[in-house]
């Protein structure tokens, strides 16, 4: 599974493991939960063809709707339109659907200043519901989060059921009190976008629920999300002078990621997840070290660790043997596992606050431990898909990091 490869860097087109690179839309190139694939075997697709299995029904990925408000040439969208136009006639499960104001007739019509567009975005990929309302030239005019804190704590982590249950109960809250900050209503809008993946399939359903349930009453267009690739763009929302080609490393609590971001839908993944991502190895370990995890397992163990011996214990960084820009943190997971088992840290029964000097400190040591050879294992990989990047793209002047979820 973790073949070994040549310690050249990969000619253009390509990537370590010797397959040719996928370089297509976003829908394709990180479809872990979209299209259930298995890591490091790249898919071509051709760019703009949605290929959801769980969601067949919603519009184009986010780097269409990306194109528009950014400006990119509007001819780009024209080859869209029939399946624009065909998903909104069946989102909207009317005997006669109502004539679809898609993106397409806004752009080769009477387009409205950017300035003008407004959008709202709907968020349940995971344990927080969230939506906010975006204008056309990048501002973000509100925002409205509802936490699931308690339920991590009370569960242990994530639980799909409670999570969905949890979304469905604060959606309709959060969308309203992101509406009324932004001091707009859905007449208003231009178009509704959603998180359609990666993520928890429960949870992801009650936020396209939504956004098609607005949409329908307000014959809005849908674009779907996927969540990856807005982390990897968001930051031209704020950072104007930021330009392709660049890198990004996206970390979150299922993904790691490091993309070569050509142009607009038109990526190179260089490095990826094979099996568990850090965000997930930070949240197990804070558990395992009895942490209060209501504001995430990420900053409980930093926290921690501020007050431990980083050096004290001798955990091994990952695959330093495999000269490729992948990522592995199971066996970190299970080196702290067996590092608590063989101190005889009784953590199961006694969280952090009620632990006696000594044990705080132990505790302390193994998330100092942790952490640093979880940064060295980030440190490495980055190494090498920069000096990747630079020999497919010699122009490249930005790496942009992204963290979420429980990191």
């Amino acid at each position: 599974r973790r073949a070994r490869s040549p310690s050249a860097a990969p000619a253009k087109g390509t990537i370590r493991n010797g397959k040719p690179a996928t370089r297509t839309d976003i829908s394709s190139l990180f479809g872990d939960f979209l299209l259930s694939q298995a890591a490091g075997s790249p898919t071509r697709t051709e760019p703009g063809k949605m290929v959801s299995t769980l969601l067949p029904t919603l519009s184009l990925p986010v780097s269409r709707a990306t194109a528009f408000l950014l400006g990119t040439p509007l001819k780009s969208f024209r080859s869209h339109h029939p399946l624009l136009r065909s998903f909104l006639a069946s989102a909207s499960s009317l005997s006669s659907p109502p004539t679809p104001r898609s993106l397409v007739t806004m752009a080769s019509a009477a387009i409205p200043a950017r300035r003008d567009l407004l959008m709202l975005g709907i968020e349940t990929s995971c344990d927080d519901t969230a939506a906010a309302v975006v204008r056309g030239d990048g501002e973000i005019l509100s925002q409205a989060i509802a936490s699931q804190s308690d339920l991590l704590v009370k569960w242990g982590g994530v639980a799909p059921k409670m999570a969905e249950e949890a979304h469905a109960l604060a959606i309709d809250q959060v969308v309203q009190k992101a509406l009324d900050d932004a001091n707009v209503s859905e007449s208003d809008l231009s178009a509704v976008a959603v998180t359609i993946g990666p993520g928890l399939s429960l949870c992801l359903r009650v936020g396209v629920h939504k956004a098609r349930k607005i949409a329908k009453v307000f014959h809005l267009p849908i674009v779907g999300v996927h969540h990856m690739e807005a982390h990897a763009l968001v930051s031209r929302l704020v950072n104007k002078d930021l330009d392709y080609p660049f890198l990004a490393l996206l970390i979150s609590g299922g993904h790691n990621l490091l993309v070569l971001a050509q142009n607009l839908g038109e990526y190179v993944q260089l490095g990826t997840t094979i099996d568990d991502a850090i965000g997930e190895a930070y949240d197990k370990s804070a558990r395992w070290l009895g942490l209060d995890i209501r504001k995430g397992g990420g900053p409980a163990l930093e926290e921690l660790a501020l007050e431990g011996d980083p050096n004290s214990i001798n955990f091994r960084v990952p695959m330093r043997q495999h000269k490729d820009c992948n990522f592995s943190y199971a066996g970190l997971k299970t080196q702290v596992r067996l590092a608590i088992e063989s101190r005889n840290l009784c953590t199961d029964d006694i969280p952090i606050s009620s632990a006696t000097e000594e044990d705080r400190q132990l505790r302390a040591n193994i998330a100092a431990s942790f952490q640093r050879i979880a940064v060295l294992h980030l440190e490495d990989r980055c190494q090498r898909a920069v000096e990747w990047a630079l020999k497919m793209e010699p122009s490249i002047k930005h790496f942009v990091i992204q963290i979420s979820c429980c990191c």
